[in-house]
């Protein structure tokens, strides 16, 4: 059975007059090992991204400036959450399918639980929901 997307709240500390930091301090907020770390920037207005599923990979997605509406389907339901706050992460699972909205400007940054490996992408959805639907038989 697949696991369901959920927001992580990370700490913030600072003040309007200094400036704020935000950390992942909290290690147990992140269900997972991070393996790798990886931003994305300069995503062109109305370019989708994600379009994929991860076999194996777990992620922890964060807009550090900007934002990015974020639509999910995890073989039982379907789920958009908006990442509007460097301090606010989205958890996806493995086997959560993603597609990705950037709003202009928005870099956001990637916590994940394996290296890149191709061979973990699924990048046809009617193949993910072939396999979903096969696991949750």
């Amino acid at each position: 059975m697949s696991a369901i997307p959920y927001f992580i709240q990370f700490a913030e500390a600072g003040s309007d007059s200094f400036g704020y930091i935000a950390s992942t301090q909290q290690a147990e907020r992140i269900p997972f090992k991070i393996k790798r770390v990886f931003w994305t920037y300069g995503t062109p207005s109305g370019v989708q991204r994600g379009q994929h599923a991860n076999k194996a990979t777990e992620e922890v997605l964060v807009a550090v400036t900007g934002s990015i509406r974020v639509q999910t389907d995890n073989g039982r339901s379907k789920e958009t959450f908006e990442l509007d706050a460097p301090t606010k992460g989205l958890y996806l699972p493995a086997m959560c399918w993603t597609d990705l909205h950037f709003e202009p400007g928005t870099v956001a940054v990637c916590l994940t639980s394996t290296d890149f490996d191709e061979a973990d992408y699924i990048r046809d959805y009617a193949v993910f929901q072939r396999i979903v639907t096969h696991i949750s038989l």
